[in-house]
């Protein structure tokens, strides 16, 4: 409510700086050339009145605009909104000469690009920070063809990161009490274990279930991120009796184990941007003041990226240990209903949990481990405790991991250990039971 109030006083402010400008940009005309004045005035001009008005006028001409027109102005700011470098070799310059704290502060103001005073200016536009996120889901795809606007993305994510910080964003419980307008999109993005509608959302929302979303004071209907666990005794193996919505409903008082079973980030633009990681930490502390009974905390988490380097790793057997009988084994992966014909599962079994324990303990991305789910919560200071034979085998789950989950224990007492040797020293936490399936020659960990 707060955030629709302030939308409309800068609607307000917008307007009366409209009469300031009528008549010298806002013509009505819808060409390219007029945005860039747009832009041009808005970065040069002082009022606060006119500004919001010119800002507002540069947002409802980017929603409009179709891909060839976002990239032509995204092109536009790369070329006219970056880094003077006549001045910032001067600057530098100066700065060697006399090393003080008055050209450092020189340095630094002229290195930055003018297109982030720009966006800063963009924002103030209402619905501001919600179309400058919407301009990085549109960039994100565009660099993939065009790599020279990674310069525009490198400014949108340092002020992204900046906006969008932990202390800026409220945790809240989501519940039938939440207004149906923020229900509506957690159906619409969960993508780790699809909802098909209402009643599997009131299975997710029951007694033995939790769901919690960061939110933040400009997108106040936007979950940004969520997260849904399951309260059960034991630890949870495979995710269809967690989504079943016709289960039996367990006595929170009974259970033992906290299984964060799905996490989902809400907005493209937003990619990149690091606030899940005090999601789950932040949630091991609210669940044990709630809930003295739990236990343990562990996810339930798919392997999105294992099939994907399986059909790497086959083409250079010799490299992973993989024996000649061994690659004909693999090819029933390709055969319809593998998972449920007992002949070709038993082979498959160990050979796969195999390949699996040296995914994670060897396939890198520089430093730190190729598979992005593995990435978040080892760095968040998990420790990857067990591998799930078929865990999953909904369609996605057979494509992406070959039916089988994870679980990363969240250990209160090694959580911040784990993250130290993470971050230091690239030190995986990963269990002795899975590194037992790792071949010793093939062994990183």
């Amino acid at each position: 409510m707060g955030s629709l109030r302030f939308n409309r006083f800068l609607n307000t402010v917008a307007d009366a700086g409209l009469e300031l400008l009528r008549g010298r940009f806002l013509a009505s005309t819808d060409e390219p050339e007029l945005t860039a004045d747009l832009c041009h005035a808005l970065l040069s001009t002082l009022g606060e009145a006119s500004g919001t008005a010119l800002a507002r006028d540069i947002v409802e001409r980017y929603l409009v605009m179709d891909d060839d027109e976002k990239l032509s102005f995204f092109q536009f700011l790369r070329k006219d909104f970056g880094v003077d470098h006549d001045a910032t070799l001067a600057a530098m310059d100066e700065y060697r000469k006399r090393r003080d704290a008055d050209t450092l502060i020189d340095l630094a103001a002229i290195v930055e690009p003018r297109r982030q005073e720009l966006l800063r200016r963009i924002n103030m536009a209402p619905n501001g920070t919600a179309t400058i996120i919407k301009m990085r889901r549109d960039l994100l795809r565009l660099v993939r063809q065009h790599p020279r606007l990674a310069l525009i993305d490198a400014d949108m994510k340092h002020l992204l990161s900046s906006w969008f910080n932990r202390g800026f964003l409220s945790l809240e419980r989501i519940n039938w009490e939440t207004p149906a307008i923020i229900l509506e999109k957690l159906i619409e993005h969960e993508i780790v274990h699809e909802m098909k509608g209402w009643e599997d959302l009131r299975g997710r929302l029951a007694e033995d279930r939790r769901c919690f979303a960061f939110f933040h004071q400009a997108l106040p209907n936007e979950p940004l991120i969520f997260v849904e666990i399951a309260l059960v005794k034991g630890l949870a193996t495979t995710v269809g009796p967690i989504i079943d919505c016709a289960r039996p409903v367990l006595n929170p008082a009974h259970a033992d184990t906290a299984i964060f079973y799905s996490i989902n980030n809400c907005l493209e633009g937003l990619q990149g941007i690091l606030f899940g990681n005090f999601l789950i930490k932040q949630l091991v502390q609210e669940l044990s003041l709630e809930f003295a009974n739990i236990e343990r905390f562990s996810t339930l988490s798919p392997i999105p990226g294992f099939r994907k380097w399986l059909r790497t790793a086959v083409e250079h057997p010799e490299q992973h240990a993989i024996m000649a009988e061994e690659l004909g084994l693999l090819s029933n992966l390709e055969v319809d209903g593998w998972f449920e014909d007992s002949e070709l599962m038993a082979p498959l079994k160990p050979l796969l949990l195999r390949m699996a324990a040296c995914y994670f303990a060897n396939a890198r991305k520089g430093d730190e481990p190729l598979d992005s789910v593995a990435r978040f919560h080892l760095r968040n200071g998990a420790q990857l405790e067990r591998i799930n034979w078929l865990g999953d085998c909904s369609e996605n789950g057979l494509r992406q991991s070959a039916g089988m989950l994870v679980n990363y224990v969240y250990n209160p007492e090694s959580i911040v250990e784990n993250h130290e040797r993470y971050v230091k020293d690239h030190v995986l936490a990963i269990s002795a039971d899975i590194l037992d399936w790792v071949p010793r020659q093939l062994r990183r960990v």
